[in-house]
This record gives structure tokens, sequence and C-alpha cells, in this order.
């Protein structure tokens, strides 16, 4: 059990075990390194220091002083010390105005701001931990000599309240733990995720680039295009399957087609916007009003709904610089957008036979993921009444499938409800991909209809859609989930011929063409180079299968099998192991 001191003062004791209590672990833990910094700078001056999914951070102002995470070791010595003096932590309010001039007489600009920012009358909570005074709301732990296993991770700038025209404060990243072994446990997974980087592996392995000339706007290599394609090839043959039209809509569209569609008043600080011939036109965050313009082309009919447009459409957004991650977090992606639509009747039928296709798509990549269900948030269209209809939809489609969800309230989007899909990768990161959003709006706004069985005009409901997200991120997600060593069926080459030397380097491109003929990416490394070394290099490109072909597989007229995670497995004729791999790239084996 552990005690923490609520927001209102009084104490509680709760299990470790319990999310809140870790949270609060760690919201302590910010305190206690805001304190240790400010012993060790007392001319840094304090921003804000909340708690995060995977441990906390504090954003720091050091002036004319630099700092790196060479000096964490310094930082970390100091909150042992400040864990060591076991202080109570104490809980009490100011009046605004005090508040104010606490904070002034200390030059804590960053507290005058936040405190400036709340209602005249407002009380002002605070912390206290010995003689460091923190403005917070609390929860903490009771004593903080219960703060114990933590450590510093990184450091990195951040924009005071996320503004890039603010000033770049230095925030620093920490973890904490309530016992040893996890601890240890999470620093050794972010070891592991350090070797897998997407940003690093990309760039070995030719699959994308970055440049200054065009931040948050991905290019892709050769390499990246052929998983690419490979990837869209699959999605395009499930969708087919499934009765989706393909289509394509220009991603620049007149700004009035972005106020009718709600975007220009709720999302127009994330758009890029250009004056064409005198009229304002916008680069489209969102596929789904091209979509509708296309449902608008022609006369629609019961018997045509469900109607599945399928786009995978390039949208831009404007991120903050400081947010910008590799193919993680990009201005320009491609989303695989879906939108159907179909009458209210036809909702649980419709989520029903998407969630098996996003079912389908994950466990091709042997991703476990959970679900949560979205609801209405404060900035949104639309009625009470309205939201309960399609909030009640996507609860019944959930109940029906037997699928169990978390409840976020307050999360869906501006137009409606929806439902995530949160994968987990294999060092058991989640990741929000796949997405069922359930729309009245939009069909309201754009004046949807179709002709009903009765004869009479009917507005038909719009359901949002994707599987992947944004291909650019669910690569990057793949790249990181398989350390690079993409299963064969997306491999960028999926064979390596080595000959042994000069002396078999024909039959070695007999053996390469008869492979290439059967529709796998193959190549050979013919350089003259010592056998080892270029198995070596084949490894270091996570190629599958290495084919090594000497005198003796010449002469039988059979190569010999490596393969990257297992070794030697063998000789083979050249068709059993054509037959073998095409079985292994068809079913899309995963080893």
């Amino acid at each position: 059990m552990i005690r923490i001191i609520e927001r209102d003062g009084s104490t509680k004791d709760y299990e470790k075990s319990d999310r809140y209590a870790l949270d609060t672990l760690r919201h302590t833990g910010s305190h206690v390194m805001a304190d240790a910094i400010k012993r060790l700078y007392p001319k840094a001056k304090l921003a804000i220091g909340p708690f995060i999914e995977n441990g906390f951070y504090y954003d720091i102002d050091f002036g004319d002083e630099k700092i790196s995470d060479e000096d964490f070791p310094k930082i970390e010595e100091e909150m042992k010390k400040i864990i060591k003096e076991n202080a109570t932590m104490e809980r009490y309010t100011m009046d605004r105005a005090d508040a104010i001039k606490f904070f002034k007489d200390r030059n804590e600009d960053y507290k005058v701001e936040l405190v400036e920012d709340l209602p005249e009358n407002e009380k002002v909570y605070f912390a206290k931990q010995n003689n460091f005074i923190d403005l917070c709301g609390g929860p903490h732990l009771l004593h903080t000599s219960d703060f114990k296993y933590f450590k510093l991770m990184s450091i990195a700038g951040a924009y005071w309240r996320g503004d890039e025209h603010n000033k770049m404060l230095t925030r620093i990243y920490a973890t904490a733990f309530f016992n040893k072994e996890d601890l240890d446990n999470y620093i050794t997974m972010m070891e592991e995720a350090k070797k897998r980087d997407h940003r690093k592996l990309g760039k070995e392995l030719g699959i994308f680039m970055l440049s200054d000339y065009g931040p948050g706007f991905p290019f892709f290599l050769p390499n990246g295009m052929i998983v690419r394609n490979a990837l869209m090839d699959y999605w395009r043959k499930i969708h087919r399957a499934n009765g989706y039209d393909e289509i394509m809509t220009p991603i620049m569209l007149n700004k009035e087609l972005w106020i009718t569609s709600g975007h220009w008043e709720h999302y127009g600080e994330n758009m890029y916007s250009s004056s064409i011939d005198d009229l304002d036109y916008c680069l489209k965050p969102m596929n789904c009003p091209g979509s509708i313009l296309v449902y608008m082309n022609e006369p629609r009919s019961y018997r045509d709904l469900p109607k599945r447009f399928a786009e995978p459409g390039i949208v831009h957004r404007h991120e903050k610089s400081g947010e910008l991650h590799g193919l993680m977090r990009v201005r320009c992606f491609t989303q695989d957008d879906a939108h159907i639509y179909i009458t209210e009747e036809q909702i649980e039928e419709e989520v029903t036979r998407i969630i098996k296709i996003i079912d389908d798509i994950y466990k091709v990549f042997k991703f476990d993921y959970f679900v949560e269900l979205s609801t209405r948030p404060d900035d949104r269209m639309g009625t009470d009444e309205e939201w309960d209809r399609a909030e009640e939809g996507l609860k019944n489609a959930l109940k029906n499938n037997g699928m169990d969800y978390i409840l976020n309230e307050g999360d869906g989007a501006f137009y409606g409800p929806k439902i995530d899909f949160h994968l987990r990768d294999c060092l058991g990161r989640t990741w929000q991909c796949g997405t069922i959003q359930l729309d009245i709006q939009l069909p309201q706004r754009f004046n949807l209809e179709y002709i009903g069985a009765d004869g009479e005009k009917h507005q038909p409901i719009m359901i949002h859609r994707v599987c992947f997200g944004s291909i650019e991120r669910f690569m990057g997600i793949l790249i990181e989930h398989f350390a690079g060593a993409f299963p064969t069926w997306l491999s960028p080459t999926q064979v390596m011929v080595i000959p042994v030397s000069d002396k078999t380097l024909d039959y070695g491109m007999k053996v390469k063409e008869e492979i290439e003929k059967a529709g796998i990416r193959v190549k050979i490394d013919d350089r003259a180079e010592k056998m080892g070394y270029k198995i070596r290099e084949a490894q270091m490109q996570k190629i599958p299968y290495m084919l090594v072909v000497g005198p003796k597989e010449a002469e039988d007229n059979v190569v010999s099998v490596r393969n990257r995670a297992k070794g030697d497995i063998g000789t083979k004729s050249v068709n059993d192991f054509i037959n073998m791999i095409r079985e292994e790239i068809e079913t899309k084996k995963i080893d």
C-alpha cells in the first residue's frame, strides 16, 4: 500500500498496482526533480511538470545555462538527497493576488503567467516539500521517501505552452516505478526501442529520408516504395473483396467547402491555405468532404446503400515543428480512408463488417489490440439527441460483436463518436491506428440524400474509417515492431544470391533469373568479396533468404539456403526453393 495526499488535503491508502497510484508517484517525481534542479541551478525558471503515460517531465528555462544528458547523474544524485530527507508533502491554497506576488518575488515568470490566467476569485493550490514550493493541484505521495526507483531518460526542446512563437524551453523526461524490477525492465525495453528506432533503421535500410527543405514531409526511397506498395496491394485486395469502390479526390479544394464541412471552424489552425484567382483554397487535412462530393455526383437510391468509397488520400496538417518525429508525426501523409453511406438500420451490420476487416488486417501482422469508444467532445456539431443515437449505435455494435472496450469520454471527433483500435507492438507499446467514426452531422451540412423504398428523400448516415490509419505512421510502427526485418512478403529484397567466387557467377545469374521470373524480388551480390562478408552484409540489410552457390551447388543444380533468423537450412533445388518462398509470401507468413 502507498499513502497519497489527495487534492482536497485528505490522505488515503492505495494499492501500488493501482494506475492512479503510479501516476501519483510520477507526479511526485516531477516535484522532486524540479526541487533538485532549483538547488543545482538557482536561476532556472520552472514552467510545468506533469506525469505522462510512461513517466513524467518538467519544462524549464535554464536561461544562458546549457545542460545535456551528461548532467543527468548530477541531477539524479541531488534527487536522491531530497528523497533521503523524507519530507512530508503539504497542501495549501493562496488567493490569486497573493499567489501572483509570491511567484513574482521568486522571478518565476511562467508560474506568474499560469496564475494570471486563472479567474480573479480562484483559489490557487500549492504543494510544499521542505523548502520547495510549487504551483500544483495534486495529488502526491504523502512522503517523498516513497519515491525511490527512478531514472532521467532524455532531454528535448519544447515551446512554452506548445506555441512555436513562444520561447523554447528545456524538457527533461524521466520515469519512475514502485520497484526496481519494473524500472529495470522498462529501461531494458527503452534500450531495445533505441535499437529499433525507425528513423535510424529507415536510413540504414533505404526506406525513407527527411530533408531540411521540407520538415515533416517524408521522402520515400526505392526500398520504402516497395514496402509501401506491398502494403497497399494487400489493402486494395481486402477492399475489393468487401465491396469498396476506390476513388481519388483533389488535394486542394475551395475554402467554402471546408466552411460548409465545419473543418474551417473546428480545424482551421491546422490547415494550409492559398489564394488562387482571388479565391481562397485549402490543402485538405481530411478526405471526407471530397468523398461527399463524389456521393453527391449522382442520385442515390436505398438500393445503392451501403455505398462504400475507399480512398488512400494524401492529406496535409500543420503540425508544430517541435512535435515532428520521423514517420510517426508528419505534416503530409496518406490516410487509408474509406467513407460508407448507410441507413440507420444498417449501422450495426456495417460496423461489424468494418471490425472484421480491421481485425483480419491486424492478424496478418500478429498484432494484439484493444478498443476504445470515444464520445462527444465539448467542441462539437449537432444535438444531444443525435449524439445519443450515434453513440448507442456504436455501443450496440461492439456489444453484439462481443468486444470489450474502454470508454474514453469527450474524445470523439467534432462530428461524431468513434471506435479506436490501439495496437500493441513487440515491446508492449501501444499505437492508435484503426478508427471507425459515425457521422450524422456532415450528411446534414451537405444535404445528402437517397430515395427510400417509400419513394421519399432520406438522409444517409456516414461512416469514416481507416485500418492502417496513416500509411507513413504504420510503416514506422512496422519498422520498429520487426526491427527492420520485415516478413518476406514485405521485404524490399526477398532473396540475395551469393556466388562463392567468380567461377560460380554464371550459375548464380541463372539462379537469379529463374527466381526473378517467379515474381520474387531477388538480387545477386557479384562483388569480389569473401563469402562471409557478403553474408554479413545481407544480414545487415535484413534480407530474409541468402542462397549460397559454389562449385558443388552448380554441379548438383541446387542452392544452399540460409535464413536470416535460422541460419543454414540445407540445400534445395531452385524450384523447391521458389515453391517454398512463394507459399511464405502468399500466406504472409511471420516467423
